[in-house]
């Protein structure tokens, strides 16, 4: 990523603000864009370095992380290398408390693209799924997506729907980098309140939201 503007030294950025926030006991979610690998092997290097850094972390998939697979052979992958902190947000939710960490990728509204119908229609349906089963423990669920459901005037209704079918009221979202901070939605929206969460945005400082989550209970 250095060769992005805004991206110097990012890595070692990332790491004294990251082990000086975050405790062992802490849950860190990353919302996509994990690594540039082509698959596991090519990834491993980021996968120990991110295992490494105190915490649990809570990992979904990004328009960039073609290493992912199934949830299944991610975690066996996960496994056999040791890196016990990654768990991947897939079709699931973890606890937090009350909270109920949910989620998915997401996808860009393209209007007329057959294509782009049916991933809308499947990251809909899995962020329902992921949602329900928060639900189901009576947990209370906050949304991590890649990528951001409203963009300056433009919104994806597929998944805007489904933030509003739930009343979600918090919703996390990374993707946009650079130049395109500035049409970023941060702050509330019919009802939602929406947060970019780039790792060039928060300036590679873990963004804590305890207290903003915790406030909704």
């Amino acid at each position: 990523m250095d060769i992005f503007g805004g991206w110097k030294d990012h890595v070692s950025r990332i790491e004294e603000n990251w082990q000086k926030k975050i405790k062992p006991e802490d849950t860190v979610v990353i919302p996509g864009d994990i690594s540039w690998g082509m698959d596991y092997d090519q990834s491993r290097e980021d996968f120990a370095f991110i295992d490494r850094l105190n915490g649990i972390k809570i990992i979904s998939k990004g328009n960039h992380d073609y290493w992912w697979e199934t949830k299944t052979k991610t975690e066996r992958f996960f496994k056999e290398n040791g890196f016990d902190t990654l768990h991947i947000l897939h079709n699931n939710h973890y606890r937090y408390e009350n909270i109920g960490i949910c989620g998915t990728r997401g996808w860009i509204n393209e209007p007329g693209e057959t294509a782009s119908a049916k991933v809308l229609a499947r990251e809909a349906g899995r962020l329902s799924m992921s949602i329900e089963s928060a639900l189901k423990e009576g947990l209370m669920p906050v949304v991590f997506l890649h990528y951001p459901p409203v963009y300056g005037s433009s919104c994806n209704y597929d998944m805007l729907d489904v933030l509003h079918k739930y009343d979600i009221k918090r919703c996390y979202y990374g993707h946009l980098h650079g130049s395109s901070h500035r049409y970023a939605i941060n702050g509330e929206r019919d009802g939602i309140e929406y947060r970019l969460i780039s790792s060039d945005f928060l300036q590679f400082d873990p963004l804590d939201i305890t207290e903003i989550v915790q406030s909704d209970k």
